[in-house]
């Protein structure tokens, strides 16, 4: 049996939605460098497809005395895989699996009367260089190349075998694999991928072709990122520079005592502090953090309030602009629920273009998605 090298379009993929919310631990993962670095493991199940060499096999039948030859096949199956990888950075992962493509067969029956029947299946191992481009932060493009060890086990049957000296052939060959994805991420540890793969495969009668494989995934990657508590960091208090006010002298009373001065406050919290990952609803470990600005603002004359949100630079530069708005007007939305007067309040998303630290590693990365609130007021 031979294997065509026709290729077979990708297909659209069409992922049910989870039927329920994944759950999420209470503590943040605040440790990019595990998402970065991480071992993983993943199962995935789907549709293998291939093209039985028709045309071949009836002209060899009508070579060898039938006058008719009526044929069938059967050139799809189920299959799956398993896989365990390791990510090397955010771009590169090497991933290594086993894989059971499923069996295809063909049966062909003669005039004068006569029958030939045919069956293959293929599994083996691979061994692949995984690509990925993040497009936001949570959908990622996959690109893949690799080898495949394949062993193919065919059994023949019939009264037209004719030179098939060995009815229950085996062959195991090396061969390149090639696939393209989409992954989505749930949470920074559990994804879904849909792929497309190729395998070149060389079936037990020395006939080589290719077998695609379209298949639906889970990824779980292994460990959990150090925890920390949400802390926000308190810059100095910068005093603003303004003129001192001119004194007005009573005769018979005292100067009144002197103005309190305007100051300016920043507040820097990370983007893990106060939201899940890829959201923009503060949660409650976010807002304990905020209570604590609150707590510090005691006491202040507050006149107005910034809160300005930052992102990396992963993902568009449209959606990152979006998930700063967000973020800086759920920050706006909780302060003015504790009783900050909303006029008081300005917000500004600033996306991805003011890094502090460099988006090329993923520590630099953690610290650009952040949410500064800058207060100017007076202590009393």
């Amino acid at each position: 049996m031979a294997l065509s090298k026709k290729l077979v379009t990708l297909n659209v993929f069409a992922c049910a939605l989870l039927a329920s919310q994944l759950a999420q631990a209470d503590e943040p993962w605040t440790n990019q460098d595990w998402a970065d670095n991480a071992w993983y493991l993943g199962v995935g199940a789907g549709r293998a497809n291939t093209s039985i060499d028709k045309d071949r096999i009836v002209r060899s039948l009508m070579d060898n005395g039938a006058s008719s030859v009526t044929f069938g096949s059967n050139e799809r199956d189920t299959a799956f895989k398993l896989f365990m990888g390791k990510q090397m950075n955010r771009y590169f992962a090497i991933e290594a699996g086993y894989f059971d493509l499923g069996k295809f067969g063909f049966n062909a029956t003669t005039t004068p009367p006569g029958a030939i029947n045919g069956e293959v299946g293929f599994r083996g191992f691979n061994l692949d260089l995984v690509g990925q481009l993040p497009l936001t932060e949570r959908f990622s493009l996959l690109g893949r190349v690799g080898a495949n060890y394949t062993r193919a086990d065919a059994h023949f049957s019939g009264n037209r075998l004719f030179a098939i000296t060995d009815p229950n052939p085996t062959e195991k060959k090396l061969n390149p694999k090639v696939g393209i994805g989409l992954e989505y991420k749930f949470t920074q540890a559990l994804a879904m991928r849909g792929e497309a793969e190729r395998y070149r495969i060389n079936d037990a009668v020395h006939n080589r072709g290719d077998v695609d494989f379209y298949s639906v995934s889970l990824v779980y990657k292994f460990g959990k990122p150090a925890y920390a508590r949400p802390a926000a960091y308190t810059a100095p208090p910068v005093p603003v520079m303004q003129q001192d006010p001119i004194p007005v002298t009573v005769a018979q009373n005292p100067p009144p005592p002197p103005r309190p001065q305007p100051v300016s406050e920043k507040i820097t919290f990370s983007a893990e502090a106060l939201f899940d990952f890829d959201k923009s609803v503060v949660k409650p470990l976010g807002k304990q953090a905020l209570d604590d600005l609150l707590n510090k603002l005691q006491g202040m004359n507050t006149e107005v309030m910034i809160t300005v949100g930052h992102t990396d630079s992963v993902g568009s530069d449209a959606y990152n602009q979006k998930l700063s708005i967000r973020r800086a007007e759920a920050v706006k939305a909780y302060l003015v629920s504790k009783g900050i007067d909303a006029t008081r309040v300005y917000t500004e998303g600033k996306g991805e273009t003011q890094p502090i630290a460099d988006n090329k590693t993923s520590d630099g990365r953690s610290k650009n998605r952040r949410v500064t609130v800058e207060v100017v007021g007076s202590r009393r």
